[in-house]
């Protein structure tokens, strides 16, 4: 008989571990968020924009042709919780300015958009720097050399990538959607 040993052996069984990880994580990640918000459609609107932020970590492992492995999903958890934290950031400046323009004046289209684009903009420099500063301190743990580097640029490269799409789906794609589910708030109040 023949057994595949080694490398293969060791991709099968991270995969069986981190099909149980990675489900646990998410529903822990959902949890948190509804009792963050007290709102599942906020928790959901974070939720769903996780799978665009983590693009940019699958694009780095692909272009440095790392395989799955326990080290590289640790690094998308890591990843995953650095995106929801954008998104709840996001969600709470959208939220304050909302209502602090429906002090001032009744709520319509041109309010709404006026404060959205008042919340994001005053997440722009915060998240570069949050940014910034997850970048700079992965790059030395990516590039090291050494004993154990090799898990650790694995842990570190997912994050990295990331860093790239996740910053710019919370200041673009998470107002658009919070445009458009207070939109329809706004449409049903006026029928």
């Amino acid at each position: 008989s023949i057994t595949w040993s080694g490398q293969y052996e060791y991709m099968l069984r991270a995969q069986e571990r981190l099909g149980q990880v990675l489900p646990l994580t998410l529903v822990i990640i959902f949890v948190l968020l509804y009792l963050t918000f007290r709102h599942a459609g906020q928790a959901f609107m974070v939720m769903a924009s996780l799978p665009f932020a983590l693009v940019g970590g699958f694009w780095l492992i692909f272009l440095l042709d790392y395989n799955l492995s326990v080290a590289v999903g640790v690094g998308f958890i890591a990843l995953a919780g650095v995106a929801a934290e954008f998104g709840v950031v996001m969600l709470v400046y959208l939220d304050n300015a909302l209502k602090e323009r429906e002090r001032q004046e009744p709520l319509t289209l041109k309010v709404l958009h006026e404060a959205i684009m008042e919340g994001a903009v005053m997440r722009v420099r915060p998240k570069a720097m949050t940014v910034a500063v997850i970048v700079a301190g992965l790059i030395p743990i990516f590039l090291g050399t050494g004993t154990g580097s090799e898990v650790m640029s694995r842990i570190a490269a997912p994050m990295i990538g990331g860093m790239i799409t996740a910053p710019l789906l919370s200041l673009f794609v998470i107002p658009v959607i919070y445009l458009m589910w207070k939109r329809r708030n706004i449409q049903s109040d006026n029928n």
